[in-house]
Formats: structure tokens, C-alpha cells, sequence
């Protein structure tokens, strides 16, 4: 079944960058992940004065500069990115989702989960795959909620920022995503 569900969602991808003439979906090098992820994280500091402001207390960041998702009632979604903790790249990671229900379209997102505790960063590393959903708390920050988010009033384990949506992707469905350590080329 495993293996059922990792086809199903390179199918989406593949169907993904075919129809928006990506020829390059994924980073091949560490390098390139390490430039990119650090390039999406300015540009969400510069687009978030309350994503900033977090940046600078979180115990760690994971940073997913291009997810694709893509569905037509199945879906998938894949992306890779970097951990960064005290300003430096510790570890590689790749979310992987799936979603059945009414759902239509392709697009290409990022985004950033602030580990503002010990525990949560801890949970991650020492987790042999983690599931959005299951342990440490997230608080999705809109921006609505960023403009009254501070360093003082954000008390949550982790918080998520998505930015650079591309795509149009329309539907309801019960999702989930794991996320989980890997090696790219060095």
C-alpha cells in the first residue's frame, strides 16, 4: 500500500511539472537546497515583519522553499527543504502529502515551520518521520494573525508561514503530511 500511495504521488508531480513546463522540480544538491530555502527565507522575512520577528527567537527553522501539489480528487505533494538552527543548515528534509476528496489543480508553494521551543525541535530530530497534526502543536499564521504576532504573545510550539503560492488549486479533503530526514547529493 505504501508503495501505492509513493506511485500515486509522483504521478501528481510528474503530471505537475509537465503541465507547467518546469524542466527542474527538486534541488539535485545540497547546495542548491541550502541557497534556495535560504533565499525563500528572506524573502518571507521581508514579506513578514511577524515571521522576522520569530526568526530571531525560534530554536530552529524548516524551511520548504517549493512544494508541488497537484490533485484530481486523489492528491499528492512533495517538496524538500533544510533545517536551520543558530543560523546554519543541521539536517535535510522532504514533506510528503496525500489527500482524497473534492479536489482539482495543480500548484507550487513554500513554507517555513518556526520551532520556537526545545521540545518540538527535539521531537523532529529524534522522530523517525513526523506527521503534521501528530505531537508538537502549529499554529497556521495567516495575515491576519501575523500583524498582532509578537515574540511576547507567540506561546505556541511551532508556527507555519506559507508564502510564494503559485497555481490554482481548488477543494475540500482530508489531507496529511509527513515530513522526513533525507540525503541529497552532495
Amino acid at each position: 500500500m505504501k508503495a501505492l500511495k509513493r506511485h500515486i504521488l509522483m504521478v501528481f508531480v510528474l503530471v505537475f511539472v509537465l503541465a507547467t513546463g518546469s524542466a527542474q522540480v527538486f534541488a539535485t544538491t545540497a547546495a542548491e537546497l541550502n541557497h534556495e530555502a535560504l533565499k525563500a527565507l528572506h524573502q518571507l522575512y521581508s514579506e513578514s515583519p511577524a515571521a522576522a520577528k520569530l526568526g530571531k527567537t525560534a530554536k530552529g527553522i524548516l524551511v520548504f522553499p517549493k512544494v508541488y501539489k497537484a490533485g484530481f480528487i486523489l492528491g499528492g505533494q512533495y517538496g524538500e527543504g533544510v533545517l536551520i538552527v543558530n543560523g546554519n543548515v543541521v539536517g535535510y528534509f522532504k514533506t510528503m502529502g496525500g489527500s482524497y476528496g473534492l479536489q482539482a489543480g495543480a500548484q507550487a508553494f513554500g513554507y517555513a515551520l518556526f520551532f520556537m521551543t526545545d521540545k518540538a525541535l527535539k521531537y523532529l530530530l529524534n522522530s523517525s518521520g513526523w506527521e503534521i497534526g501528530v505531537g508538537p502543536s502549529i499554529v497556521v499564521v495567516d495575515k491576519g494573525a501575523a500583524k498582532s504576532l509578537t515574540t511576547t504573545t507567540g506561546k505556541d510550539d511551532i508556527y507555519a508561514f506559507f508564502f510564494s503560492q503559485k497555481g490554482l488549486m481548488a477543494g475540500l479533503g482530508l489531507q496529511g503530511n509527513k515530513i522526513t530526514k533525507f540525503q541529497p547529493e552532495q
